[in-house]
């Protein structure tokens, strides 16, 4: 849900350098004029919030919420941006998708810039996810042909950072993400809809960890989804949780 502030909740970490937000679902990090009628960005909302002028070292779809760190200067946006290009950040995700994953895996398929990215570049670039399932869960709803639905929520590290990876790769197993409009499939994005009122797309990023870029120091941070991801979550609990408990408690 698109917000007009952020609340001291909504702040994980800040010092000096940089801070990690818990984004909204459908906030969009930055502005653009794709976007219809003006909606607040995050780093709008982070720049009201703390009085400073903030940086993105990141991304995240408008429609995924979670953990995100933004930078104060450019030295530590410089130095933030670098961390994840050479893969030295832990991200850990959830993600609910179409059917029943194996227990764990790995997608290991290279993936084309977006239309929008390529600019006469067109090679496809390597890219690698791993996922864990946690839960999988049945539910009484026909989805033709099936005469139930099937869904599975997954522990996902990526571990490049191609723009929409995540949602990319798991649409590349057939098991697209729940309330995905771009990837997914719009006869299950309405069991959710229907059955949790639940509209949003369902990924979010759960924890963030790296070195500090300034004192060396090792940050950790865990973002807890908001309510209409936590309706989907519980669902999973009662039905057969089969993951440890660590990554949502």
């Amino acid at each position: 849900m698109p917000l007009s502030t952020l609340s001291g909740e909504d702040i994980f970490y800040q010092d000096d350098h940089l801070l990690i937000v818990n984004k909204p679902a459908g906030v969009p990090v930055h502005g653009s004029r794709m976007l219809e009628g003006r909606p607040a960005t995050l780093l709008a909302l982070a720049r009201e919030a703390t009085g400073k002028m903030v940086h993105a070292a990141h991304r995240l779809d408008r429609p995924v919420s979670g953990a995100i760190v933004l930078a104060f200067d450019r030295d530590t946006l410089a130095a933030l941006s670098r961390a994840f290009e050479e893969r030295q950040v832990a991200k850990r995700y959830l993600g609910v998708v179409r059917g029943w994953t194996e227990r764990s895996g790995e997608i290991d398929h290279p993936l084309r810039p977006p239309r929008d990215e390529r600019r006469g570049e067109d090679e496809a670039r390597a890219a690698l996810t791993r996922y864990e399932r946690l839960a999988k869960m049945e539910l009484p709803v026909p989805v033709p042909p099936y005469t139930t639905a099937r869904y599975s929520l997954l522990a996902i590290a990526p571990e490049s950072g191609r723009r929409h990876q995540i949602r990319r790769h798991l649409k590349h197993i057939s098991h697209h993400l729940a309330g995905d409009t771009t990837y997914g499939k719009g006869e299950h994005n309405r069991v959710f809809r229907q059955q949790f009122r639940c509209e949003r797309l369902l990924l979010h990023s759960l924890a963030l960890g790296f070195r500090h870029p300034v004192s060396g120091e090792w940050i950790e941070r865990t973002a807890p989804p908001d309510a209409a991801f936590d309706r989907v979550i519980e669902r999973f609990r009662s039905a057969d949780w089969t993951g440890p408990a660590g990554p949502i408690s």
